[in-house]
């Protein structure tokens, strides 16, 4: 009997203890047991935590530059003008020289009472109806006679004198269209009784009263014969260049 008790105070001390290494806080839970996780076998999911352009480099054009909403695009040099041009007198016999006297012009002969016309679309400058030159004064505004000056849509002024007639309606002001009739030949003015057209080719300046200019400041021989074979050389580069250098001072 005493050796059945011992085993049984044992028995009863075993189940004590084990019920004591369970029971925490009243209420009864598991052990837990710590776990410790190989960074070696996570997931690949879980080391996708950097952007993948840090792998990868990007394969698609960069963006063009953006422009400032208050950018204003730079101002662009006007188109140059295209214009016809026809030689200045119409007639069928006519002659001119590649020289003058004193200053850049030209005399185109031809027959009195041939048509001068305009060399280019344009408005009428300046007209004079009166022969106003008397003979032994010095060179001035008068010498041309009768004239027609035009300012081209080019921006090239052409200037005809020494003609016999204006043609009527012909005044400042007035629209004209490549080839339209101005005037008649004739020999007024300075034109020492032979009939022809002194030409001049010109930058507009002042365009009025600046005879001295008006009368020719770039050679006209190369253009007139251009224009005579139909051809359609501008003399605009080179009043351009002339104006520029000489301020309009001739």
């Amino acid at each position: 009997m005493p050796l059945l008790r011992t085993l049984s105070g044992l028995t009863l001390v075993a189940v004590c203890l084990a019920g004591c290494g369970s029971v925490t806080g009243g209420s009864a839970s598991p052990a837990t047991t710590p776990q410790f996780v190989d960074p070696a076998e996570q997931p690949v999911a879980a080391q996708s935590a950097t952007p993948e352009t840090a792998s990868a480099p990007a394969t698609s054009a960069p963006a063009a530059p953006s422009v400032p909403a208050s950018a204003k695009p730079e101002p662009s040099e006007p188109a140059a003008v295209k214009v016809k041009y026809v030689f200045p007198v119409d007639a069928s016999n006519v002659d001119w020289h590649n020289t003058h006297s004193k200053y850049p012009g030209t005399d185109v002969f031809v027959d009195c009472g041939s048509r001068f016309v305009a060399t280019t679309s344009g408005t009428v400058l300046e007209v004079s109806l009166r022969d106003r030159y008397v003979k032994g004064n010095p060179d001035g505004p008068f010498n041309g006679g009768l004239s027609v000056a035009i300012r081209g849509d080019d921006g090239v002024r052409y200037y005809g004198s020494h003609l016999s007639k204006v043609q009527s309606g012909i005044t400042p002001g007035t629209k004209v269209k490549a080839g339209q009739l101005l005037g008649l030949t004739g020999r007024t003015g300075n034109a020492s009784n032979v009939c022809h057209v002194h030409y001049g080719i010109s930058p507009p300046c002042a365009e009025t009263g600046d005879w001295k200019v008006r009368r020719g400041v770039v050679w006209p021989y190369s253009y007139l014969a251009s224009w005579r074979k139909g051809g359609q050389k501008s003399p605009v580069a080179a009043v351009e260049s002339w104006e520029k250098k000489s301020d309009c001072k001739a």
